[in-house]
C-alpha cells in the first residue's frame, strides 16, 4: 500500500481488526520511510460494477459517491452512523447479486429510494429531491402527497 504522506510503497501493518459493520477490515499501517500512520479498509467485492447513466455514459461504480449521497440524505436524521454503513453494504451487496456488471443509474436510484424508504421518510424526501431533480415547491408537495394517507372517503 502506497503512503498517503510520502508516495513509498512499502508500508508495513501494524494492526488489523474487523470494522464495526464487519464487512470490512480495518488496516493501521506505518511508513518506515517518514514514520507516518494512516488506516485503510479492505471490503470484499464480488465484480467490478459499470454505471450505464441516462446519458448513455458509462462510469465505474462508485461506492464513496453513494455513501456521500446516502449521509447527505440522513444527515441530522435520528440513525447511527454504524445503521447507515450496514445500510450502504446492503445496497451495495444487493447490487453486485444482481448477477449483472452493467447497471443503470436509474436501478440504483431507485433500490436506494425503496431503501430510504423503509427507514427514515425525511431522507428518502431529501434524497427524491435530488434523484427526481425537484424545481420548485410544488414538486415537493405533490411528492409528500403521495406519501400521506388516503383519507377514507365518506360512501
Amino acid at each position: 500500500m502506497r503512503c498517503p504522506f510520502c508516495g513509498n510503497v512499502d508500508t508495513q501493518v501494524k494492526d488489523s481488526r474487523p470494522a464495526e459493520d464487519h464487512v470490512a477490515i480495518r488496516r493501521r499501517r506505518f511508513c518506515p520511510a517518514c514514520g507516518g500512520r494512516f488506516t485503510t479498509y479492505e471490503r470484499v467485492q464480488l465484480r467490478d460494477l459499470v454505471v450505464i447513466k441516462t446519458s448513455g455514459r458509462r462510469e465505474d461504480f462508485d461506492r464513496d459517491k453513494l455513501e456521500r449521497s446516502i449521509r447527505i440524505a440522513m444527515q441530522k436524521r435520528p440513525i447511527e452512523p454504524e445503521r447507515i454503513d450496514q445500510i450502504i453494504s446492503g445496497i451495495v451487496r444487493r447490487l453486485e447479486s444482481m448477477g449483472e456488471t452493467d447497471i443503470p443509474s436509474k436501478v440504483i436510484g431507485e433500490i436506494v429510494m425503496e431503501t430510504l424508504h423503509r427507514i427514515d421518510t425525511v431522507a428518502y424526501v431529501r434524497f427524491a429531491s435530488v434523484y427526481k431533480n425537484f424545481q420548485d415547491p410544488d414538486d415537493f408537495d405533490k411528492f409528500v402527497a403521495e406519501l400521506r394517507p388516503k383519507a377514507p372517503s365518506d360512501e
